[in-house]
């Protein structure tokens, strides 16, 4: 791209956005190198990566991308033979560790980011480097004292003859202070020195290092000290020689990873400026475009991205498929130009790999040139060199402009006489529009308004203007040329109404009959577009509508599955239990046949009983319904009856109470309740059969309850029955066994024996009893 069109365009105003979003030097190097492309796949290329970076900003997730820094520079010094800084070195350790950060926080993420997956596979830790790094230099950039032992024993020796100095220095301070300008010790040429009075020169004795401004006082290393401020000197020396040594030794282990400390700044730089894009992106509220090589461009409320989100006006835009060219007519000050660097500008940062501000679904072409000649709309004068100018920059479009080209013309042919600039401006279209090059072009000439109407490929447009506020609305109407508003305006103002009558009488016909055209073509405009709006409206309500129909009809579905299938499982677990209960009952019979001298067919008897027997699931819903009469009589001992809960036939033996009554049914005794039972005959020589009497389901029970995988709730219930069942049954112990797992069915357990008053105590099993994967529950 020429550079002048990303001046005119201010592109350069982009790329200072951009630099600025980035969180490194490396990225913020490339954001400032950032050209557009004219290769659609690389175009195409660049989109993705931005499109992946911005879908990590819209879940509200930062990358780490602090604390990298650009060491490509370090890096090739490192091989060259040069010795690096300690602060150079914490930069390869803080960059090595922010990669590292980098590429696990991008390797977590669940979201299909193959780009920065890919790259962020190519991060090599290099731990060994950066461990290497941080245990010989401080985060304060010292070698540390554990980086080597020699350098450990040197400072050591620092430190004894630095303290042995002091101290003889500090008897100085302390026994002839009045000798000293102060009683201190400092420094000078690296040595500790004394302030000594001129006068007390000789009484110290000494070395003179220094003196003050003034003479009085002169800075001198006793005698005393001076073997001990060499051989302290000594220390400093090796001192330097082993850290020399050591950071040399860290260099050439950097230099030998020269090729992947290289290649994972490449890629921090990369994903850095990726994520650039999209915050930039994301501040302008922006969106990715669908890339064509096909010269069409389709936005929808665009915006100038240069301009504030609460001033700029937003517009639809479509060129290059019903026609190549636009004219956009009417006065000045009416955004016309505004339009046109908008779309030139978002052209090039499509280009770049850049979302352009307009929303989701937008289009743009990639282009191999952009040309624009833009000058000041706002220009009172235009004279000869004003059109000399324009004229140059056309010439240059003129000879390199092609199929592949979009050519952005503001004002064209102005600064001329109005009937040879219209001329010429409709030539150069022309021949523009011959080449296949998509043409924005603005005017104020009256008579390319009907040119849009005598073209095949060209559309007129206008920006809207406010009479009555006498301001631009900013508003682009594609369809409508622009006309003038100076009669309107005048109006407005206060200009006599027969001055504006007497204008309008020197008007030709042609130019009335066009004005009014305009002006209907406006007005129809304004109505189908609220008639659009109103009509979008009623389709995004019913659409939202449908939406809510669809929900609360599935809603309805899921629930009704729901309701089938707990009703179900609620059916399937009562038959279970009742077969389960009716098993023990038959197993209990079938213990005590010999000792009651039951005959086998009562015993088959019996055993069919229970195998017909169904469970009593709803209250509500009963085999048959009693009378009223039935319900309330009062049933007598030996009275016929059946038993609803199974529907078998027995007599009463006893009545317990008002709402009870002991009952045989074939083989057994059981005490039931009236709601349960229905009347059938009174007495008829009834004879009471003495065999075995069972009080409940739960009488005959096993003294042990296994709940190991069983769902918690059922476990709970199952555990609650089992209770008042051995309570009836009169045990004194029971084992629950409920395995070790996750502990929650032995918390409930030990929560129920808490609350139960039947229960005097708990405790977990023995090692002959099943451990803690037993709960042992005695009971009052």
């Amino acid at each position: 791209m020429n550079e002048r069109i990303l001046r005119v365009l201010e592109f350069n105003k982009i790329i200072d956005q951009l630099s600025s979003k980035a969180a490194s030097s490396l990225g913020e190097n490339q954001a400032l190198q950032l050209k557009p492309l004219t290769n659609l796949t690389e175009v195409l290329e660049l989109q993705e990566e931005t499109d992946e970076a911005s879908q990590i900003l819209r879940l509200n997730l930062a990358v780490p991308l602090g604390g990298i820094f650009d060491i490509r520079a370090s890096i090739k010094r490192s091989v060259i033979g040069g010795v690096l800084s300690t602060e150079e070195c914490l930069d390869i350790a803080n960059t090595l560790y922010g990669g590292r950060q980098v590429k696990n926080f991008i390797l977590k993420l669940e979201e299909d980011l193959p780009i920065l997956k890919s790259l962020s596979e190519r991060i090599e830790p290099l731990r060994d480097v950066e461990q290497h790094i941080k245990s010989s230099i401080d985060d304060h950039g010292h070698v540390m004292d554990s980086a080597s032992v020699k350098l450990r024993s040197i400072r050591s020796s620092i430190r004894t003859f630095e303290s042995r100095v002091r101290e003889k220095l500090d008897g100085y301070t302390r026994s002839k202070s009045a000798m000293l300008s102060d009683p201190i010790v400092t420094i000078r040429n690296d040595r500790y020195v004394l302030p000594v009075k001129q006068e007390y020169r000789g009484s110290i004795g000494g070395i003179v290092h220094d003196q003050s401004a003034s003479g009085a006082t002169l800075f001198m290393e006793p005698k005393t000290v001076v073997d001990l401020n060499n051989q302290l000197q000594e220390s400093f020396s090796k001192e330097k020689h082993e850290v020399d040594r050591i950071l040399r030794e860290l260099t050439e282990h950097i230099a030998s990873e020269e090729i992947c400390l290289t290649e994972n700044v490449e890629v921090l730089g990369k994903i850095d400026f990726m994520f650039a894009r999209a915050k930039l992106g994301q501040s302008m509220k922006a969106s990715m475009p669908k890339m064509n090589d096909q010269g069409i461009i389709k936005l929808q409320q665009a915006r100038h991205p240069l301009i504030p989100i609460e001033e700029v006006v937003a517009n639809d835009i479509e060129i290059g498929e019903d026609y190549t060219s636009i004219v956009i007519t009417g006065p000045n000050t009416g955004g016309k130009t505004v339009t046109l660097k908008m779309v030139g500008l978002c052209t090039l940062m499509a280009q770049s790999g850049l979302q352009v501000p307009a929303l989701d679904g937008c289009e743009m072409a990639v282009f191999e040139n952009v040309y624009a000649d833009i000058g000041d709309e706002q220009s009172i004068e235009q004279n000869l060199s004003t059109f000399s100018s324009h004229m140059t920059n056309i010439v240059d479009i003129m000879k390199n402009v092609d199929y592949k080209a979009l050519v952005l013309f503001d004002e064209l042919g102005a600064g001329t006489d109005p009937q040879e600039g219209a001329a010429l401006a409709m030539s150069i279209l022309d021949e523009v529009i011959d080449r296949g090059a998509r043409v924005i072009a603005t005017t104020h000439y009256p008579e390319l308004k009907a040119y849009g109407y005598n073209r095949e490929n060209v559309v007129n447009a206008s920006v809207e203007f406010d009479v009555e506020s006498l301001k631009p609305t900013y508003r682009l109407l594609l369809g409508v040329p622009g006309r003038s508003n100076a009669f309107e305006i005048s109006k407005r103002l206060g200009l006599h109404e027969s001055i504006i009558q007497t204008a309008k009488s020197h008007i030709g016909v042609d130019s009335t009959s066009v004005e009014n055209m305009i002006a209907s073509l406006e007005k129809s405009k304004r109505e189908s577009e609220k008639d659009f709006e109103a009509a979008h409206q009623t389709m995004l309500e019913t659409e939202k509508l449908k939406r809510d129909l669809e929900r609360q009809w599935k809603d309805f579905e899921d629930k009704r599955e729901s309701l089938y299938k707990k009703a179900e499982d609620k059916a399937n677990k009562a038959i279970q239990d009742a077969r389960v209960e009716a098993e023990l009952i038959i197993d209990e019979i079938r213990k005590m046949k010999t000792n009651a001298n039951l005959k086998e067919h009562e015993w088959i008897e019996a055993r069919k009983m229970f195998e017909d027997a169904k469970p009593n699931l709803s209250e509500k819903k009963e085999s048959k319904k009693q009378t009223t009469s039935e319900q309330v009589k009062d049933l007598k001992v030996g009275d016929t009856i059946k038993l609803l809960t199974i529907n078998q036939q027995g007599n009463v033996l006893d009545k317990i109470n008002d709402n009870e009554y002991l009952v045989q049914v074939g083989i057994m005794k059981v005490k039931v309740k009236r709601k349960d039972l229905q009347f059938i005959s009174e007495k008829k020589g009834f004879t009471e059969k003495p065999l075995t009497t069972v009080k409940g389901s739960g009488y005959h029970v096993r003294p042990e309850l296994d709940l190991r995988g069983e769902r918690y709730e059922d476990a709970f219930l199952r555990l609650e029955k089992y209770i008042d069942d051995v309570i009836l049954a009169g045990y004194q112990k029971v084992s629950i066994i409920h395995g070790k797992g996750t502990g929650a069915l032995r918390k409930g357990v030990q929560d129920l024996a808490k609350s139960h008053p039947r229960i005097s105590g708990i405790r977990a099993g023995g090692s002959g009893e099943g451990g803690s994967g037993v709960s042992i529950i005695e009971l009052k």
